[in-house]
């Protein structure tokens, strides 16, 4: 099975473990699978809006084990690199969440009310919360000099409902209002990843998540194998083309499928062949042979899109076919 080949799950939360309130089917039994086949677990999450004790409660509720050493956040991760960046006691203005704020006077620093208060920093997390006046706040103090952090840059969240506009949308507002660029402290950075990797002493962790420009890319910027789980915001077809710094080495459909044995793609001549699938490239066109609903339709076409394009910066749109 997959899971047999590492020593650790470094997991994503939104998207994979559950959506909004509710648990994605089978990721909670997946997850309490790990322990008795030996393999650590530790959850990394760019949601900025709530504790490691409020969240590993939640997912205790949906079934699945956590304590709150186990969940590595950008919160923290964004309140100690302003700690790091400037001195003891300075004035932040939070957009964010109160824990976001009890992280920063945790680090030995004060909170500013506004951007009257003169602060030397802007640190902006996710919080539903959020307003207009926190993001005209924000945007004073940036544009009067402040050091500005992002916690993350996620331009959406997946909630029970559907997708909705995550941190990075409300960044982006900020962005327009001061023409400039945070300092991101969480995915798709790669410390979070090597700090929850470091504490659970893996040296074989997998990183699964449901978003390439984060998960992903933060796995693969860590230098572990990376798996993305097609139950949040990318799918199958983003997944084909995504820049070849953001691509998985493993395409599940859940998290059950980490206890599957995952199939052998290889190259058959000019094809890559998948299970009962095969595709070729010709110029910028996939031809598949195999179901469009066949997850190993996709891992061949997506082994051969990648083959025959090793080394791209931007997201491409192959057109693809295919045929019984």
């Amino acid at each position: 099975m997959l899971i047999s080949a590492f020593d650790a799950v470094l997991s994503d939360l939104d998207g994979v473990v559950y959506l909004g309130a509710d648990a994605i089917s089978g990721a909670s039994e997946a997850l309490g699978k790990l322990a008795g086949a030996g393999v650590e677990l530790a959850y990394i999450t760019n949601n900025a809006s709530r504790s490691p004790e409020v969240v590993a409660r939640h997912i205790r509720q949906l079934g699945a084990p956590a304590d709150a050493g186990t969940v590595f956040g950008s919160a923290d991760a964004g309140a100690d690199l302003l700690a790091e960046r400037i001195p003891a006691k300075s004035k932040v203005l939070v957009v964010g969440s109160a824990y976001l704020r009890d992280c920063v006077v945790a680090r030995g620093l004060a909170l500013a009310e506004s951007s009257e208060d003169s602060p030397a920093a802007v640190i902006q997390g996710f919080d539903p919360d959020v307003n207009w006046r926190d993001l005209a706040e924000a945007s004073h103090a940036v544009n009067s000099g402040a050091l500005w952090v992002a916690t993350n840059t996620d331009l959406t969240i997946p909630r029970a409902r559907g997708i909705a506009p995550g941190n990075g949308s409300l960044v982006q507002a900020v962005q327009a209002a001061t023409d400039a660029t945070p300092i991101v402290a969480g995915k798709p950075e790669p410390l979070l990843f090597q700090v929850a990797a470091e504490q659970l002493e893996a040296s074989r962790p997998l990183v699964v998540g449901d978003r390439l420009d984060t998960d992903i890319l933060g796995g693969n910027r860590a230098g572990f194998a990376t798996a993305v789980v097609l139950t949040g915001v990318d799918d199958p077809q983003s997944v084909l083309g995504a820049p070849s710094d953001q691509r998985p080495r493993y395409i599940l459909a859940g998290l059950s499928e980490l206890y599957a044995d995952y199939p052998v793609v290889q190259a058959t001549g000019k094809q890559i062949v998948c299970g009962a699938a095969r595709a070729g490239v010709d110029g910028g066109t996939i031809t598949v042979t195999g179901e469009r609903g066949d997850l190993n339709a996709w891992r061949a076409a997506c082994c051969a899109w990648w083959y025959a394009n090793p080394r791209t910066t931007e997201r491409t749109t192959p057109e693809i076919t295919f045929s019984s």
